[in-house]
């Protein structure tokens, strides 16, 4: 038996423990296998972050939308109405945007003829008038003494003379009542809404201020509202 070298030896170690080398198509498809799981990634992002932007998008139109739809609504709305009284023809404007609860009540009332006939039954001179199918609830005492106080309180520019509104504590559609203002009542912010103000027929409501009435404030002639016309321009 041929006796094998020691240098032979070493060098059969040498090949038998050095690492196998990795073939070119084995690196290729490694690579590939990178890109496509890169690339699968860098497409998921870019969808989903398209998909958020498209929602917010989406969610800003519709935003957009609705109030353009609240903004037309309230545009188509009627912004004047036309108070026919038995002294004369009373024009106010229509505070839409700043009483939107209390002007569509009003617009609704008009349209089923809730007004028509509606009488004044309080008159109080250098105060105001009202319009409506019952009694007050405000105790006449309450209304006198307030007016005493009137001078000593701040004014609010939507509580002037010749306003046009309605008391808060009314809260259904047959108590609805009508009050136009012939002083400034800075003292009835807590009870009166305001919805609107007089742009012609100062004098028939001073007219009307000038009726008689007996103690508790009452016309002692008949006065009343025969309709009111809704419109959208003066």
């Amino acid at each position: 038996m041929a006796r094998i070298k020691p240098q032979a030896l070493l060098n059969q170690s040498k090949k038998k423990k050095g690492p196998s080398r990795i073939s070119i198509s084995t690196i290729v498809v490694c690579n590939l296998v990178v890109a496509v799981v890169v690339l699968s990634l860098v497409t998921t992002y870019r969808h989903w972050s398209q998909r958020s932007r498209n929602t917010l998008e989406t969610q800003s139109h519709s935003f957009e939308d609705t109030n353009a739809v609240s903004q037309q609504k309230n545009y188509d709305l009627p912004g004047y109405a036309d108070i026919n009284t038995s002294k004369g023809l009373i024009a106010v404007e229509l505070f839409k945007d700043a009483s939107p609860e209390a002007v569509d009540k009003f617009l609704d009332l008009c349209q089923k003829d809730h007004f028509k006939g509606m009488p004044f039954h309080r008159v109080i001179k250098n105060y105001l008038v009202q319009a409506g199918h019952s009694s007050s609830s405000i105790p006449i005492e309450e209304w006198t003494a307030k007016g005493k106080l009137r001078g000593r309180l701040d004014t609010s520019p939507k509580h002037e003379a010749f306003m046009l509104g309605t008391p808060k504590n009314k809260g259904n559609n047959k108590d609805f009542e009508l009050l136009i203002t012939t002083a400034p009542i800075p003292d009835l912010n807590d009870q009166l809404i305001v919805f609107g103000r007089v742009l012609k027929g100062e004098d028939v409501v001073q007219e009307i201020e000038e009726v008689d009435t007996d103690e508790h404030f009452q016309p002692k002639s008949q006065i009343g509202i025969i309709s009111i016309v809704l419109k959208r321009e003066l």
